[in-house]
């Protein structure tokens, strides 16, 4: 079990909304980016609830819903409901494991692999954007602390 990290003192709570907090920043940028994702993606009938576990699968293959739920970080009942949507579409489908019937796997079919392959290049593209002026040792640097971040906020799941 990995000790307990001791909190920062960066922020004081008689100067906390002097500025804009690291959290709003990083709320800020990810709504931004999903909402320029989100407008690319509509030609193909996509949403970043949608995209994002069909980009998973087709990354990583096969998921239970409950991996692709914690991923996502949405509760299953969510996912379950999500995943009805892209059944619908006929972009997933959930198949009962061979070996043990209590497991099911969400897998691509062959349409949500096609409409997951516009996904990356629109990611690069948005997320390139809103790194602009940023030089490859600044774009290194944010994701390393960024990774930092949250390792400290993996740490202190469970302790809410």
């Amino acid at each position: 079990m990995p000790r307990p990290i001791r909190p920062a003192a960066h922020y004081r709570a008689d100067t906390c909304f002097a500025e804009p907090s690291v959290g709003l920043l990083m709320k800020r940028i990810a709504g931004s980016i999903v909402a320029h994702v989100d407008q690319r993606l509509d030609v193909h009938g996509l949403t970043s609830a949608q995209w994002g576990p069909l980009l998973r699968l087709r990354n990583v293959g096969p998921s239970t819903v409950v991996e692709l739920a914690r991923w996502q970080q949405v509760d299953p009942g969510a996912m379950t409901r999500l995943l009805d949507r892209l059944e619908k579409k006929q972009l997933c489908k959930r198949v009962r494991s061979s070996t043990d019937r209590r497991v099911v796997q969400v897998q691509l079919t062959p349409a949500g692999e096609t409409a997951i392959a516009q996904v990356p290049e629109v990611l690069v593209t948005v997320l390139n954007a809103h790194l602009a002026g940023f030089s490859r040792a600044e774009w290194t640097t944010l994701k390393i602390l960024l990774q930092r971040m949250d390792a400290n906020a993996e740490s202190l799941r469970g302790q809410v």
